[in-house]
């Protein structure tokens, strides 16, 4: 395509979402990946060994999730999440308690309350503090409605947050820690308390499958990259992976996008590459208009993401997904409750991960075998066959106070957009806040 009405760089879910939304539209638009497969920080790539596909990190969504469900919606790929028809999770305590909670169909966010009330790893006292947060989550509720500001404190953090409403030590470890480092990778104690909330008045909503926790059913590049690259083909678009780029500005617009010494020319260009590619793609510009969005980005801080994947000879989990609270690895998932004959391992993810990041192989290895085995017992007659850590240490940015202000998708250029998660979507850094970011910056293509 030597003509497009739209380039967009990057091909992770706020660029795909961008150009399924325009293609929509008529428009004729040119995906440019510099990596050799689709999905960004959501993709998956083949085990050497085993022949398995394996995610880069293992990701929950969220019934929520409303643009997320709207682009897998517009590119055919609803069944690739296997939702849940409201919340309800699994987990195993530091004493080795297997307990579910199991929210009744109840209206929000009393369902909540009557799962609390159900779930035997809590005591009385437990139950009563829940009580106390049902009027923070009723004023998050409202505010979502009416376009607020999040309520609460200038600076607070989830934890503050959290002890505002005197949440006990066990209610927060066993739920509402586990919910928050999933949605914001990062500890509660660092993390600033504005994106949580707003994500709980998203989620004990008016709708109890809000609520609900949604696996991906496929490996990760099959649902959120492969089905959007068919859907652009099928439009008139295309997509090219291995393809480098850089925009060339000339003043306050853009000149031309260079792609491994190709010059191309569209009306817009939307750069939908991470906080830390922005240099990369507009390398030469550091003294132009976008000087200052650079030098911003340039301070803004990562958190990152470890999964171990280990292949044992048999055992299986008591659900699709465990939770491991007050451990390193926060999560556990067995891949053939989801994919089937398709994959025989289980992965655990430890959100928020700076501290085990450097780690040897052989010492993520271990420590996740330990706590896998700790928690499901059964584990331990297993043989294990192989043992796979990844690594994402840009996996998200950070969400800590001092942050950099996150940008709109508006820039000082005519005709160069944003998007991302890092984006201010006011959402913390999920696929649904990379989609969201991805649709706005289609709607304001002129």
């Amino acid at each position: 395509m030597t003509s497009p009405d739209v380039i967009v760089i990057g091909a992770g879910c706020a660029g795909l979402a961008a150009a399924c939304a325009l293609a929509d539209r008529g428009a004729r638009v040119l995906v440019l990946e510099a990596r050799g497969r689709l999905g960004g920080r959501a993709t998956a790539f083949q085990d050497r060994e085993s022949g398995e596909w394996v995610d880069n990190g293992q990701h929950v969504l969220m019934g929520c999730y409303h643009e997320t469900r709207k682009y897998l919606a517009r590119v055919g790929a609803s069944d690739a999440v296997q939702f849940q028809p409201q919340l309800a999770f699994t987990c195993v305590d530091r004493d080795g308690r297997v307990s579910t909670l199991a929210c009744p169909d109840w209206r929000p966010p009393y369902h909540l309350a009557g799962g609390l009330l159900r779930w035997k790893a809590l005591g009385w006292g437990d139950r009563l503090a829940a009580t106390r947060i049902m009027g923070g989550l009723q004023a998050a509720r409202r505010a979502i409605t009416h376009g607020a500001a999040p309520p609460v404190l200038p600076g607070e953090t989830v934890a503050a947050w959290l002890a505002r409403y005197r949440q006990t030590p066990r209610l927060v470890a066993l739920l509402w820690e586990p919910l928050a480092i999933a949605a914001l990778n990062q500890s509660i104690q660092q993390a600033e308390a504005a994106p949580f909330v707003r994500i709980l008045g998203q989620i004990f909503s008016d709708d109890p499958f809000d609520a609900a926790l949604g696996v991906p059913a496929r490996p990760l590049h099959e649902v959120f990259g492969e089905p959007a690259r068919a859907y652009l083909e099928a439009r008139g678009g295309q997509v090219r992976l291995d393809s480098l780029s850089r925009v060339v500005l000339a003043g306050d617009r853009v000149a031309y996008v260079d792609t491994r010494g190709t010059s191309i020319r569209a009306r817009t260009v939307i750069l939908a590459v991470p906080w830390f590619g922005l240099s990369g793609v507009l390398r030469g510009s550091e003294q132009g208009p976008m000087a200052e969005l650079l030098a911003r980005e340039a301070l803004r801080e990562s958190s990152s993401i470890v999964s171990v994947n280990l292949w044992l000879e048999r055992g299986a989990l008591p659900a699709p997904f465990v939770g491991l609270p007050e451990r390193t690895f926060h999560w556990m998932f067995d891949k053939r409750w989801a994919f089937g004959e398709a994959a025989s391992h289980i992965t655990l993810v430890a959100s928020g991960a700076d501290e085990v990041l450097r780690q040897s192989n052989e010492e993520l290895g271990a420590l996740a075998l330990r706590e896998a085995t700790d928690a499901i017992p059964s584990l331990r007659q297993a043989r294990v066959q192989r043992i796979l850590p990844v690594r994402e240490p840009n996996a998200t940015f950070s969400l800590a106070a001092g942050q950099p202000p996150r940008s709109g998708p508006g820039t000082p250029v005519q005709g160069l957009l944003l998007a991302g998660d890092w984006t201010d979507t006011g959402l913390p850094a999920t696929i649904e806040g990379a989609v969201l970011s991805g649709h706005k910056a289609a709607a304001a293509v002129a």
